[in-house]
C-alpha cells in the first residue's frame, strides 16, 4: 500500500532543511491590504494528475471564495513527508497540509497539527460521512487533526495477457500462487520479469502484509502487528513461512533493480509493461488506465493474494487535510478543508484517484462497480476472508518504525541479516515500544 506507501525519514536528518527552509521564506502566508488571506496548501502523495485535481478543485474554492486565495506546493512523493515535517518544525510556510494515518501520530505528538474539533463543530457534512470516513476524523479523545478524503485498499494488478500465455486460468490467489505464476512469467531476456517487488522505500509494508496473510487467523483486528493472545506477528512460526515465499519472490521472479524500488519505480514497471504482477493500492488504477504501452485489455485487478488458510488482512489506510498548529488562518484552512471533504469536489476527488470514497452517496456510484474496482467490490462482499484490520499507524514511534524495517529489510535483500535476524528485531522493537507505551 501506499498508500501506502512512502516512508518517512526521521526527523534531524538534516537532508533538505535548505530546500524546507526556502519553501518556508517563499510560501509565507498572511494578508494583503485588500483583506485577501493566502493559505499554503502542502500535498504528500504527488503525482502530475493528481496536482492537477487539485488545482482545479482550488479553482473553484477560490471562485466561491474570493478573499481567500491558495497556494499549491507539491514536492516529490519520496521526499514530500520529510519536506512537510520540516516546514511544520519551521513554524511558517505551511496552513494546510496533506496528513497521513503514518503521519498524524508523529505531527500530532509533536504538536504541529491543530485540533479542528472548535472550528468543524458545526460543518453539515459530517452527517454525509460514512462510518469509516466519521471514525477516521477523530481521534480516541475526540480530536480532529485531519479529515479523510478517501480510503485506500490494496489488490493485486496482474496482467491478463501474461497470465494467459503463461497457461494459468487466473490471476493469482494467494502468494505460493503468485510465486508459482510470476516465476513462469519472468523471461529477463525479453526484459519481462514477474512482479515489481519493493525493497526501497516503505517496503516493509509488503513485507507485513505477507506476514499477516499467514496469520490471518489469528490477528488482533484492532492491532494488525499483534495476535489474540498478545504476541506480535513476528514471533509466530507462520511468519518465517511468509518471509520463505516472499524473499523466493524477489529471487526467483522479479527485476534485480528491483531491491531498491519505491512506489514510483514499481508502479512506472507495471505501467511500461516489463512487470505482470504489482500489489498497490486502487489510486494506481487511474495511473495505469493512462499507459501507453499497456492497453486496457491486457491487465485487470484480483483481491488480495491469501495464506495458507485462505484468508488475508486488509490493512486499512487512509489520509487527508489538516491544518498546521502554527497557521494564523485556521478559520480559513477549515472552510478550505470543508469544502474539499464535501459534495461534487470530494467526489471528484476520490474518482479521479481511485480512492474508496469518504461520502455515502458516492459509494453507490457506478464508477465503484465496474472494471478494476470489481476486486475491492469483491473483498467488500466477503469480508470473512478479505479482513479488514488496523495497524498501529498512529504509533508516535512509526516514523522510527518505518525507517528501521526499511532498512533491515534492505539488510537482508543484500545478505546481511537473515530472515530469522530480522523477524527477532521486529519481534523485539514492537515488545518493549508496547511494554513502555
Amino acid at each position: 500500500m501506499k498508500r501506502g506507501i512512502v516512508a518517512h525519514k526521521k526527523l534531524f536528518t538534516g537532508l533538505g532543511l535548505g530546500l524546507a527552509a526556502a519553501l518556508a521564506l517563499t510560501g509565507c502566508t498572511g494578508s494583503s491590504d485588500d483583506g485577501t488571506v493566502t493559505l499554503q496548501m502542502v500535498e504528500s502523495l504527488t503525482n502530475p494528475a493528481r496536482t492537477d485535481v487539485i488545482k482545479g478543485l482550488i479553482s473553484d474554492f477560490e471562485a466561491e471564495n474570493p478573499d481567500i486565495k491558495v497556494e499549491l506546493i507539491s514536492p516529490p512523493t519520496d521526499q514530500a513527508d520529510q519536506k512537510i515535517q520540516q516546514m511544520l518544525q519551521s513554524g511558517s510556510g505551511v496552513d494546510v497540509l496533506e496528513v497521513r494515518d503514518i503521519t498524524v501520530g508523529p505531527f500530532a505528538t509533536n504538536g504541529w497539527l491543530h485540533n479542528m474539533s472548535d472550528e468543524l463543530a458545526d460543518w453539515s457534512g459530517w452527517e454525509n460521512l460514512t462510518d469509516n470516513a466519521a471514525k477516521y476524523a477523530k481521534n480516541a479523545d475526540g480530536e480532529t487533526f485531519y479529515v479523510p478524503y478517501g480510503f485506500y485498499g490494496l489488490s493485486l494488478f496482474y496482467r491478463t495477457d501474461l497470465v494467459e500465455e503463461a497457461g494459468f486460468d487466473g490471476p493469482p490467489a494467494s502468494w505460493d500462487d503468485l510465486l508459482e505464476q510470476a516465476s513462469a512469467i519472468q523471461d529477463p531476456g525479453k526484459n519481462q520479469f514477474g512482479y515489481a517487488f519493493r525493497g526501497g522505500t516503505n517496503g516493509n509494508s509488503n513485507v507485513v502484509v505477507a506476514i499477516e496473510a499467514y496469520l490471518a487467523d489469528q490477528i488482533d483486528e484492532d492491532n494488525a502487528f499483534k495476535l489474540t493472545d498478545g504476541s506480535t506477528i513476528f514471533a509466530a512460526p507462520e511468519a518465517r513461512d511468509a518471509l520463505k515465499t516472499y524473499f523466493s519472490i524477489f529471487e526467483e521472479a522479479s527485476p534485480p533493480s528491483s531491491v531498491a524500488w519505491g512506489y514510483p519505480e514499481m508502479v512506472e514497471a507495471f505501467s511500461n509493461g516489463s512487470t505482470a504482477f504489482l500489489l498497490q493500492d486502487p489510486e494506481v488504477i487511474a495511473t495505469v488506465g493512462q499507459s501507453e504501452a499497456i492497453g486496457a485489455d491486457q491487465w485487470n485487478t484480483a483481491p488480495l493474494l491469501t495464506g495458507p488458510t485462505g484468508k488475508a488482512i486488509q490493512p486499512m489506510a487512509t489520509a487527508g487535510w489538516g491544518t498546521a498548529e502554527a497557521s494564523e488562518h485556521k478559520e480559513e484552512a477549515a472552510k478550505l478543508i470543508a469544502f474539499l471533504s464535501e459534495g461534487e469536489a470530494s467526489t471528484t476527488f476520490a474518482e479521479q484517484n481511485s480512492l474508496v470514497p469518504i461520502l455515502k452517496d458516492a459509494a453507490e456510484s457506478e464508477f465503484y462497480k465496474t472494471g478494476a474496482w470489481a476486486s475491492y467490490v469483491t473483498m467488500n462482499e466477503n469480508p470473512d476472508t478479505y479482513i479488514t484490520a488496523v495497524q498501529p499507524r498512529d504509533s508516535a514511534w512509526w516514523t522510527e518504525w518505518i525507517q528501521k524495517s526499511d532498512s533491515e529489510l534492505q539488510q537482508v535483500l543484500i545478505g546481511q541479516m537473515t530472515q530469522e535476524e530480522l523477524l527477532e528485531s521486529w519481534d523485539a522493537y514492537w515488545v518493549e515500544k508496547w511494554k513502555n507505551e
